[in-house]
């Protein structure tokens, strides 16, 4: 599922540019300036969008292996299924708070103090 996921993504056409105004008419470097800014945005944010497709993927696998032992008549694979669902929630929010950029704002809250 993951890696249909992730060629999903890969078909789908870049975000688009918005284009200048023909009132804000600029110089040719503040152009070529202004699309490698926009591509750079676009190829940052299909990075997150494919980290985030791996890593869901991942995370599907790693909650389907708790569910499993879940459900197990055996009593020791539900001792452990519970283990590996403290560690899988565990893992889970890390992994959303870093897609979703909150380490990334927690660590400059606590660098800078704003």
């Amino acid at each position: 599922m993951g890696l249909a996921l992730l060629g999903l993504l890969l078909l789908l056409p870049p975000m688009p540019v918005a284009p200048l105004a023909p009132a804000e008419a600029a110089p040719v470097a503040h152009l070529r300036a202004t699309s490698v800014e926009g591509n750079f945005t676009a190829a940052i944010g299909r990075l997150v969008a494919l980290v985030a497709a791996a890593g869901g993927g991942l995370l599907a696998l790693v909650w389907a292996r708790v569910a499993l032992s879940w459900f197990s008549h055996d009593v020791s694979k539900k001792v452990q299924a519970r283990e590996r669902a403290r560690d899988a929630l565990i893992g889970t929010l890390v992994f959303t708070a870093a897609v979703t950029g909150l380490v990334w704002g927690l660590a400059q809250w606590v660098v800078t103090g704003v």
